[in-house]
């Protein structure tokens, strides 16, 4: 299966996708399913009658869930926006990868013609779907403990929701509201230099490895992995 628009899903306008030239999109649906688990707080962005609204929230990708999959998270009951996607269900939510500036003086064609400017490198994925909110108890407490056995896995000593007294539990359960987004288009954005010649994609995995960064080096690998092929 690969990403794109499920039948009969339409955005509510025509110019909302982000701007994807080739040869950076990405659209194959269980690599894009993956970047969302490797890098889960998303931006939440909704219209409403007082305009656009953005909230950061951890989320949990259920892939078995519609044609798409769908995703849940929670926003404080105190954030006015889960009115506003009650009255207007439509969301956009948006992840973000690997990213790095990347100099011109790394390409040897700037030696040969001089004709480079800067730019910048990143992975991003971009899903848009209709949302539900959701405020039942056993609902909100089946979300936060997915969401807290995804992220404490691998840890010496996980943390579990039953590890904090239930009465407390509950108070913090009533303080939110669960959302669910059914995935109605996913589109992801690799942008590794695959649009400069071989020559100035290594000198960029040179560049970029010379400065030893976490962030620079996480780059320099998605460049030979999407650049180098």
């Amino acid at each position: 299966m690969e990403g794109g628009n499920v039948p009969g899903f339409q955005p509510p306008c025509q110019t909302d996708r982000m701007y994807n030239p080739a040869p950076f999109p990405e659209e194959h649906i269980e690599i894009l399913h993956a970047f969302i688990r490797e890098h889960s707080l998303a931006i939440i962005v909704t219209c409403g009658e007082g305009g656009l609204e953005a909230t950061h929230v951890p989320v949990v990708l259920h892939p078995d869930i519609g044609e798409r999959g769908a995703m849940r998270c929670h926003v404080a009951r105190a954030n006015p926006q889960w009115k506003t996607i009650q009255a207007s269900p439509t969301i956009l939510a948006i992840f973000g990868g690997p990213q790095h500036y990347i100099s011109p003086s790394w390409y040897p064609s700037k030696k040969e013609h001089g004709k480079v400017v800067p730019t910048w490198n990143y992975a991003a994925v971009h899903v848009r779907g209709k949302a539900r909110t959701f405020e039942d108890r056993d609902e909100l407490i089946a979300h936060v403990t997915a969401l807290t056995e995804e992220n404490e896995r691998g840890l010496e000593m996980p943390w579990s929701v039953s590890d904090a007294p239930r009465e407390y539990v509950e108070a913090m359960t009533k303080a939110i509201v669960g959302i669910e987004i059914s995935i109605g288009m996913i589109e992801g954005k690799w942008k590794a230099s695959q649009n400069r010649p071989i020559a100035d994609r290594q000198g960029v995995v040179a560049g970029l490895t010379a400065l030893g960064s976490p962030e620079s080096l996480e780059m320099a690998e998605m460049v030979r992995e999407q650049g180098l092929k």
